[in-house]
C-alpha cells in the first residue's frame, strides 16, 4: 500500500462495541465523564466525592476508564489528575447526553440555581454550551459564516470572520473536523464543536467577553461581552 494511505477498515467487533458500551453503562463511571466534560483535569479524590463513592471505589472505575482509553492521568507531586482523552469523547458523552431523559427538578434552591448557570452557559469540553452555545451557532448560521444545508461547513466568510475574531492560527489543520454541530443536552438543539467552536470558546474567554461563572462548568457573559458580542454577530443573548 503506496503513500501512506491507512489501510480498509474492517466490520465492527459487535463485542468490541458492547465492551465501549458497557464502560458508560455503569453510573458512578458515566458521573466521572459528564464532570470532565468540562475540558479540565480532576483528582482522584474529587470525582470520589463527586460521584459520592469511596476513593478505593473511584479508583477501580478510573483504571478502567483509564484502559479503555477514555480518560487519559497525570500526576503532579502525589495527586493524580484525569481528563477526558480528548474532544472525540467530549462529544460522545454529550451526545449521549443529548438523548437521555432529563434530570427531575434539583431538590433544593442552589442545586436549581446551579442547574439554572449550567443551562443558561458552560464549557463543554473547549467549546461553548448551553442557551449561550446554542445562540453562537444560530448566530453563524444566519450571517451566513456557518453552512448547514449540505452538511455542516464554513463559509469562506466564515473562514474570514474567525480569523478576524480569533488571529491568523484560528483554525489549525490537524485531524479534529473544523465544525461539528453537538446536540446540547439542555436546549435539545446544537451548539458550535470542532476547531472552530473551540477557537470561538478561546477568542471570547481572551476578549473578556465570557468569564468563568460560580459553578466548575458556568460561564458567564460579561457586560462586555454584552456589548460587544451583537456588533460581531446576529445574537440574541440569553439572560
Amino acid at each position: 500500500m503506496s503513500g501512506g494511505s491507512p489501510p480498509p477498515a474492517g466490520p465492527i467487533d459487535p463485542s468490541a462495541l458492547a465492551e465501549r458500551a458497557a464502560l458508560l453503562a455503569d453510573r458512578t463511571r458515566a458521573a466521572f465523564c459528564l464532570a470532565l466534560i468540562d475540558g479540565r483535569a480532576w483528582t482522584a479524590g474529587e470525582l470520589a466525592r463527586h460521584a459520592g463513592v469511596a476513593p478505593s471505589t473511584a479508583s477501580a472505575h478510573l483504571d478502567r476508564l483509564v484502559a479503555a482509553g477514555l480518560l487519559v492521568t497525570e500526576r503532579q507531586g502525589r495527586h493524580r489528575y484525569l481528563r477526558l482523552a480528548g474532544p472525540d469523547v467530549a462529544h460522545t458523552v454529550e451526545t449521549l447526553a443529548g438523548e437521555t431523559r432529563p434530570a427531575p427538578c434539583p431538590p433544593t434552591l442552589r442545586a436549581s440555581r446551579v442547574a439554572g448557570r449550567l443551562a443558561t452557559a458552560r464549557t463543554c469540553y473547549d467549546h461553548l454550551a448551553g442557551a449561550l452555545g446554542v445562540a453562537l451557532f444560530d448566530g453563524l448560521v444566519a450571517d451566513g459564516l456557518l453552512e448547514t444545508e449540505d452538511g455542516l461547513a464554513l463559509t469562506s466568510a466564515g473562514r474570514g470572520w474567525f480569523v478576524s475574531l480569533a488571529g491568523p492560527d484560528a483554525l489549525p489543520r490537524t485531524p479534529r473536523p473544523v465544525v461539528r454541530a453537538c446536540l446540547d443536552w439542555t436546549e435539545r438543539r446544537h451548539h458550535l464543536a470542532g476547531t472552530a467552536g473551540a477557537a470561538l470558546c478561546r477568542a471570547l474567554f481572551a476578549q473578556g467577553w465570557v468569564a468563568r461563572g460560580q459553578d466548575r462548568r458556568s460561564v458567564r457573559i460579561t457586560d462586555t461581552g454584552r456589548a460587544a458580542l451583537p456588533r460581531r454577530l446576529t445574537i440574541s443573548l440569553p439572560a
